[in-house]
């Protein structure tokens, strides 16, 4: 019942016997006396009508926009964060949470591994994400979120799927590349950048076809005995766990990469200063609303985004101005290397 038809039945009860009393009696103090508790009830009816309808007022979901990291952040010291997630592990709790669904916890490996090797290392907890990048030396790489239930055929999935993408992607600074007109050095610059664009979107492709040893971390949920137990694996680097994470979606994952040793820090890149960055919309993580990347939140070396991920759309004849830059991996030398098969 809401709050405005109680007080009505309210005064619809007490006023009527309440005018009959006053007109009864003549005494001027017995009226004043009436009047009074006439008026100490009404306030206590208004009062508690008041206090029911807050009671009864809905409650939202009091997490909407809190959002949780877990991981790095730029000028972070890599092995004070290792040991952080190391004590971490240790001061959690022997028995399983009360949910009996385990505690979510990232897994940071020491080196870039190929779909078949997670099998080994993840196998036996559940697993929800994995990131990946194709580490080319010295050129910025796209970081992707794969969503991985199963190991490791989502993994291989994902990153066909990411490899069509990029196969496109290629294509798409190829146009835009003949699309420079003049000759002058500010055209011959921008066509340089959009040739090296293709180049390196060819080789992320090439990688992730053949199942390259790309990943590199994986988001996981186990109880605390089988999460240690993953920790003393070959090829795992540290697991953080995070048992204050309790939505994914509004959890926001940033691992070291392997490469990254001393201090979390926007590494180099040896290609073009000012190489393109692809034009076609992606989902970036994390998909609440959470501060973005370009507002210096984020530690990722590169964009992180989330498959399946759309086409690029076809480019028109018009010479577009090209985007800004990513940081990418600190990794160092000229060339690409040859992508890892499977």
């Amino acid at each position: 019942m809401r709050a405005g038809d109680l007080l009505r039945q309210l005064d619809q009860r007490l006023l009527p016997p309440l005018t009959r009393a006053v007109a009864r009696l003549g005494d001027r103090s017995a009226r004043s006396g009436v009047l009074t508790w006439a008026a100490l009830l009404s306030s206590a009816a208004v009062l508690g009508t008041a206090v029911w309808a807050a009671d009864d007022a809905p409650i939202g979901d009091r997490t909407v926009g809190e959002v949780t990291r877990v991981g790095v952040v730029d000028g972070d010291s890599v092995p004070g964060y290792l040991r952080s997630a190391a004590a971490d592990l240790a001061a959690l709790p022997t028995a399983a949470p009360a949910t009996g669904e385990g505690t979510y916890a990232l897994v940071t490996l020491d080196a870039y591994l190929p779909p078949q090797r997670l099998a080994a290392v993840l196998g036996d907890v559940s697993v929800s994400t994995v990131f990946g990048r194709v580490p080319l030396p010295g050129r910025q790489t796209e970081i992707v979120k794969i969503p991985a239930l199963r190991v490791p055929d989502d993994v291989v999935a994902g990153m066909a799927q990411v490899a069509a993408r990029k196969d496109a992607e290629a294509a798409d600074y190829r146009a835009k590349a003949a699309a420079v007109g003049g000759d002058g050095a500010d055209e011959r610059e921008l066509r340089g950048r959009y040739a090296s664009g293709a180049d390196v979107a060819a080789a992320e492709a090439a990688g992730y076809r053949t199942g390259c040893a790309c990943v590199y971390a994986a988001v996981v949920r186990a109880a605390p005995v089988a999460l240690r137990g993953v920790a003393t694996r070959p090829d795992v680097r540290a697991v953080d766990p995070a048992p204050e994470v309790y939505r994914l979606e509004r959890t926001v994952f940033t691992p070291p990469l392997p490469e990254q040793h001393d201090v979390v820090r926007p590494p180099a890149d040896t290609g073009p200063s000012a190489e393109p960055t692809p034009e076609a919309p992606v989902e970036s993580t994390p998909v609440a609303p959470v501060p973005s990347a370009s507002m210096g939140e984020s530690s990722e070396p590169a964009p992180v985004v989330t498959i399946p991920l759309p086409e690029p759309s076809a480019t028109g004849p018009t010479e577009p101005a090209p985007p800004s830059v990513t940081t990418s991996p600190d990794a160092t030398g000229t060339g690409p290397p040859t992508p890892s098969p499977s």
